[in-house]
């Protein structure tokens, strides 16, 4: 064969080849396999579930009056401060008065004339029924005397009643407080000018005290008037025990809440506005043993709530769904999906995917402390055999 002969078979082989190589190159690659990721787990098991709701309370006046005015004007003086305890009577702010003392004087003026026109009516009316009893005058005219008599005393008994009014005006210029208590807010300040009834000041009057709390729609229903409230102070102290007095009716435009207040005795009562806290017993749990899983373990899937659990034999996980029935602080009490003894992965549940093989977790110091033990064993081993063979030569 010639040379010619022995490229020619070359070529061609080549390019036969071509098609199979460009196959090659375009098979697709093999999915990449997903890593081995490493998880925390808790074992599922059983404890008391024991819970008391509390809630966070203030204390509050069982009365609690916003003063203010009854006629508008500029507020010129303030006396009362915040906190400061007033008696009934004390004044607390005034108004500029110098209008309404104006307006007083006009009226004891128009009061005076009314009283003089009065007079001239009366002296008028006697002159003329002495006439008449001389039958000087008809009856017509004296009856004409005693109606502007009787309209002079009708302006005057006017008179009188809008002088009273305005001397009334003016000493609406003073705020006094109506009953002894506790100034809790301050609502105005000298140099504003204010509308009649605008607040003043608010005050809370001494007495009965309340717990004030609120608690959501589904427990509102649960909790009736006059039962045992158990109340502690948020800096500690003594529990004071407290009756359900008002359930609000409706719940709370923004907060969607119901308002709950409870009625303590005014004698050892926090200070106003305090903290509390407050333990309705009429939520109160008895002793009942539960499964509860850390809140990091739950994950949503569709429209339920499901846990990732370990299947030790292959060591992959599998997606259960559960149920919640509540929680407990920062624990989820289970009511049904799983049973105790399962392993639950408890922590970067949304990286993982049915069927994902993982390890268990270990801290720093358990890896750290399994490597001693490991390197330990072999020269545990050496030493071992060092006395087997010693004890051979010995015999």
């Amino acid at each position: 064969m010639t040379a010619s002969a022995v490229l020619l078979r070359a070529r061609s082989a080549a390019w036969l080849l071509l098609p199979s190589l460009f196959l090659a190159g375009c098979a697709p690659k093999p999915p990449a396999e997903e890593p081995v990721r490493a998880v925390k787990l808790v074992t599922v098991g059983t404890s008391d579930f024991d819970a008391q709701p509390e809630f966070s309370a203030e204390v509050r006046a069982r009365v609690e009056s916003r003063l203010g005015f009854r006629v508008a004007g500029k507020i010129t003086k303030r006396q009362a401060e915040l906190g400061q305890h007033v008696q009934a009577g004390q004044v607390l702010a005034q108004l500029d008065p110098q209008d309404y003392k104006l307006a007083a004087e006009a009226a004891r003026a128009q009061q005076a004339a009314a009283l003089t026109n009065r007079d001239l009516a009366a002296a008028d009316l006697k002159r003329y029924r002495e006439l008449r009893e001389q039958n000087f005058i008809s009856g017509a005219e004296l009856e004409r005397r005693e109606t502007t008599w009787k309209a002079a005393q009708a302006q005057l008994e006017q008179a009188q009643a809008q002088l009273a009014s305005q001397g009334n005006q003016a000493n609406y210029t003073t705020l006094v407080a109506d009953v002894a208590g506790v100034i809790t807010a301050i609502e105005a300040e000298p140099g504003q000018v204010v509308q009649a009834g605008t607040p003043v000041v608010r005050i809370a009057q001494d007495g009965a005290r309340d717990v004030v709390f609120a608690v959501p729609e589904d427990r509102a229903a649960l909790i009736k008037p006059d039962s045992p409230v158990t109340v502690r102070g948020w800096s500690g102290g003594n529990e004071l025990q407290g009756v359900v007095r008002e359930v609000a009716a409706s719940a709370d435009a923004v907060t969607r809440t119901y308002s709950v207040k409870v009625a303590i005795d005014a004698a050892t009562s926090p200070a106003l506005g305090a903290t509390v806290y407050a333990r309705p017993q009429a939520l109160a749990h008895s002793s009942t043993a539960v499964m509860k899983l850390p809140t990091s373990a739950l994950r949503q899937e569709g429209k339920g709530t499901a846990v990732w659990v370990l299947d030790k034999s292959t060591m992959t996980v599998r997606s259960q769904p559960v149920q919640v029935a509540t929680a407990d602080g920062n624990e989820a009490v289970i009511g049904g999906g799983i049973a105790p003894g399962m392993m639950v992965v408890a922590a970067g549940v949304h990286v993982l995917s049915p069927g994902q093989k993982v390890t268990i977790y270990q801290s720093k110091e358990a890896a750290a402390a399994a490597n001693v033990k490991d390197a330990a064993q072999p020269a545990e081993a050496v030493a071992a055999t060092k006395k087997e063979i010693a004890a051979g030569a010995a015999k």
